[in-house]
């Protein structure tokens, strides 16, 4: 196997081992504009990083980061619907980094940041998929209980001594880590699909929510595997093909004749 198909795909398993777990809250919570949000603001980190000349991964958290802390604080205030705040800050902050990128003086290739660019997943880029990923998912198994509480009756868990604010918080910066370090895998556009997609197809077997975080990160993984084998042979962008292998699977699971569980 050549070093860059063997980079991709151990970046691609990397995201998709985190993001499996993670997408399952997405999609217990419904979270799934939200994610959309953080992925559109990632392209803003973009212009950032290379404005001021820092590392891209750094600048891409820093603003998801910081987009995730401005929606939490406009949702307390109740000025505006969630939903509306949302779009609105996704088309605001996706056209904010555009705008940026066409102003600056070096050229940048927005399609491998936009749609993904899974076979050019270098050294660095692993280190800092496997890092992010192994910090989020020793963050998730600390928060595992108390966003199980939340998820299930925010209120209760309030009663039970849970600190619903701070756990609904902790989720969203999670997920905004996970959106930077899987950028190169499937591109801004197409990053929340790899948190909805495997957890809505794990969610049609699954009998827990352990075994639908397990089973969204295997589905994942599958489709990642089987985006860069389609890739590789028929030469499509690799990517959205990861992104249609998870659709297939998604289909097939739901087409069989299960009852669904969770």
């Amino acid at each position: 196997m050549p070093d860059f198909l063997l980079y991709a795909l151990l970046g691609g398993m990397g995201v998709a081992v985190i993001a499996g777990p993670l997408g399952s809250f997405v999609v217990w919570r419904r979270m799934a504009y939200f994610g959309d949000t953080l992925a559109h603001s990632a392209l803003l980190g973009v212009s950032v990083g290379f404005m001021l000349q820092v590392n891209l991964n750094l600048a891409v958290i820093f603003c998801c980061v910081a987009l995730a802390l401005i929606l939490v604080a406009m949702q307390r205030q109740r000025m505006v619907a969630t939903d509306t705040l949302l779009g609105i800050m996704a088309h605001s902050s996706l056209s904010l980094g555009l705008v940026a990128v066409s102003l600056l003086e070096i050229r940048v290739d927005l399609m491998s940041y936009l749609f993904g660019d899974l076979l050019a997943v270098g050294v660095e880029d692993l280190y800092w998929i496997y890092g992010g990923g192994l910090l989020a998912l020793v963050l998730l198994k600390l928060l595992w209980q108390p966003l199980l509480a939340i998820t299930i009756n925010e209120e209760l868990a309030h009663v039970e001594g849970v600190n619903v604010a701070w756990t609904r918080l902790a989720l969203m910066l999670l997920i905004a880590v996970i959106i930077a370090v899987a950028m190169k895998i499937v591109g801004l556009l197409l990053i929340t699909s790899l948190l909805i997609i495997p957890a809505a197809a794990a969610r049609r077997i699954a009998q827990s929510p352990e075994q639908m975080a397990i089973g969204a990160a295997v589905v994942g993984s599958l489709s990642v595997g089987g985006g860069l084998g389609l890739s590789w042979h028929f030469d499509t962008p690799a990517g959205p093909s990861v992104v249609v292998v998870s659709l297939l699977i998604f289909v097939l699971l739901y087409t069989l004749p299960l009852r669904r569980a969770i």
